[in-house]
């Protein structure tokens, strides 16, 4: 047989198992655990109004001076409105938390949610097309980072807040950052 038709035979079998084994390694995969660009590196710059008062305008600096959790959210989100229960108990233990409304229609809507379930956030940032959000990588809500004292991301979370990943994984990144 020649070493062409050996190769035509080859080929597919080649392609079949590179493509199983990427499938494969799919499988075992954590969809929460997203790599980011950002670790390690300062926020991006932005600049976006209050969500209460669309006259007052925040910058990057917001998210320095102290280690904070950096909570993307949106009204029409399900996974939001899970979480956001456990984000007023963590404001309420003292947890500096910005929020950032995440492609809301109404900022109309958005502050009603918040009159309506509490506001765990330290300030709320009106993100009405996305664009901030998409220079964090974000991909959809809730997505939170936590950033420190000097404004550089330090974790990317996919997916609610809740206790059980809070402790495992969030609470120790953050109060280590605190302890600093």
């Amino acid at each position: 047989m020649s070493k062409l038709k050996l190769a035509i035979l080859f080929v597919p079998l080649a392609l079949f198992i590179g493509l199983a084994a990427f499938l494969l390694r799919g499988l075992f995969s954590d969809p929460t655990e997203l790599n980011s660009a950002l670790i390690g590196k300062p926020v991006p710059a932005f600049q976006l109004p209050n969500i209460y008062h669309p006259e007052q305008r925040f910058d990057q600096s917001l998210l320095k001076g102290k280690p904070v959790l950096l909570n993307v959210w949106a009204t029409w989100c399900p996974t939001c409105r899970a979480e956001h229960e456990f984000l007023n108990q963590l404001a309420d233990q003292g947890v500096n938390i910005i929020g950032l409304n995440y492609k809301d229609d109404s900022r109309a809507k958005a502050v009603d949610w918040l009159n309506t379930l509490g506001d765990p956030y330290q300030q709320t940032l009106f993100d009405e097309k996305g664009s901030v959000a998409i220079d964090f990588g974000v991909y959809g809500a809730p997505e939170t980072f936590i950033i420190d004292a000097q404004g550089i991301v330090r974790y990317r979370h996919v997916g609610d807040v809740n206790a059980r990943n809070w402790q495992q994984t969030l609470a120790p990144i953050y109060y280590g950052l605190e302890a600093q």
